[in-house]
């Protein structure tokens, strides 16, 4: 950058024109165009990718939430369950050791086969 900024500087010691020095800051500021919109392409392919990030951190909070609620609604499940067959084995135990019989028989006949 030092030589483009001397290179007026010459011009003028060698006779150049105003029209020298205007063509190079001209040069100057087109090359500085190119380089912005070089860079501007580099900025906007990283949009999309930080969009995509985004969309992924939701959706994982969201399958994270998600899954939160469903292990809470299978524990309150499992726990009812847990306590109506508590309240029937309580309720009725000649019936529970007959069916937990029946159904160890039929196990047993099963496993012969």
């Amino acid at each position: 950058m030092a030589s483009s900024l001397l290179h007026p500087i010459r011009s003028r010691r060698n006779g150049g024109t105003l029209h020298r020095i205007e063509s190079s800051i001209e040069e100057q500021i087109e090359a500085l165009r190119d380089e912005i919109a070089a860079l501007t392409k580099i900025a906007a392919k990283r949009k999309p990718g930080e969009r995509i990030r985004y969309q992924a951190a939701a959706s994982y909070d969201d399958l994270l939430s998600r899954s939160e609620d469903l292990i809470h609604d299978l524990q309150e499940g499992y726990l009812r369950g847990a306590n109506e067959v508590r309240n029937t084995v309580r309720r009725h135990p000649v019936a529970t050791i007959g069916a937990a019989a029946a159904f160890g028989l039929v196990l047993a006949l099963l496993a012969r086969r």
